[in-house]
């Protein structure tokens, strides 16, 4: 596996079409463009790393996946209430699908349906109380108690949101926030801005890949049920308008964020986590997209078959 991830590595160094930065979050907008890293976490516990391993970034929408775990554990099937189940086929920012469907997000992985799983989980306490949870959560996971927020970032996307704003706003104006839409959204732009590297992530995802068990910690995070649902939404909803050409190509769940992070799952093998910043046209990692199709060329995981 070490060979694997050293091979991937030194492929991505040598590619010349990197993508390009997100911009419109200011402070995604400074991060080096030249940086890659890859995580393999596997159920024995150990973890597999080339390049820039330990170096932090903000996990955006990755933590969405964290935050829907949380929300099912509070909310059970309720949370279907809420959000629906299916691809959304438009942008992460779309706001044209929440008029056609009466301000209920298509799934939990769009940023409107993030937002509303935000208020789902917030059930009247503060948001200080309900960040601090989140990220409780994700250090348990990760079994690292150094993991936190990046303030700096979550000030950039509370002062370039305006587009989310609007998606709240348009969904409490269906009636469908419990909570201050200013709560909401000030919840969901900092859990987006949590700073993790790939060993941390690749490590916090392992209860997807172990049946919903935490092999590192011991515990039960979900039920083997629950952990089969998440990675099926994360199969079809997890790359916005692109999950159809990631599961074309890499054929595993999986989940980025803005920040060029994936999160990716080999159910029964492996938590894999893959960070380059540079983005394709959809918004989604360019060299980590196809790092992880390398990965399963060469291990033969895609939940497809070899």
């Amino acid at each position: 596996m070490q060979k694997i991830v050293d091979e991937i590595a030194s492929q991505m160094a040598s590619k010349t079409d990197k993508g390009i930065v997100a911009s419109y979050i200011p402070q995604l907008a400074c991060v080096d463009p030249k940086q890659f890293a890859i995580s393999v976490a596997l159920p024995d516990g150990s973890v597999y790393s080339a390049g820039c391993a330990s170096t932090l970034f903000s996990i955006q929408s990755i933590s969405k996946v964290f935050t829907l775990t949380l929300a099912l554990g509070k909310l059970g099937e309720r949370v279907w209430n809420r959000v629906g189940r299916e691809p959304s086929g438009d942008p992460f920012n779309s706001i044209v699908q929440l008029e056609h469907e009466h301000g209920k997000p298509r799934n939990p992985f769009v940023n409107a349906g993030a937002i509303a799983i935000a208020d789902a989980i917030i059930q009247g306490h503060q948001p200080k109380e309900i960040l601090a949870e989140i990220l409780q959560f994700v250090r348990y996971l990760a079994d690292d108690e150094s993991i936190a927020i990046d303030e700096k970032v979550a000030r950039s996307e509370e002062l370039t949101g305006d587009r989310n704003a609007s998606l709240a706003h348009f969904m409490a104006s269906f009636g469908l926030f419990q909570n201050p839409v200013d709560a909401v959204l000030g919840t969901y732009f900092h859990h987006c801005s949590i700073a993790m590297n790939t060993i941390q992530l690749a490590t916090a995802g392992l209860f997807l890949a172990n049946n919903g068990h935490n092999p590192i910690t011991g515990y039960r995070v979900v039920s083997s049920d629950r952990a089969k649902r998440i990675n099926s939404l994360m199969l079809m909803c997890g790359h916005y308008d692109g999950s159809g050409e990631f599961a074309f190509r890499v054929g595993l769940p999986g989940k980025s964020g803005v920040g060029g992070g994936i999160l990716a799952i080999a159910p029964g093998k492996a938590s894999i986590a893959v960070w380059s910043p540079g983005l394709d046209t959809i918004g989604n990692s360019k060299l980590g997209t196809q790092a992880l199709e390398l990965l399963t060329q060469k291990t033969g995981w895609s939940v497809f078959g070899q």
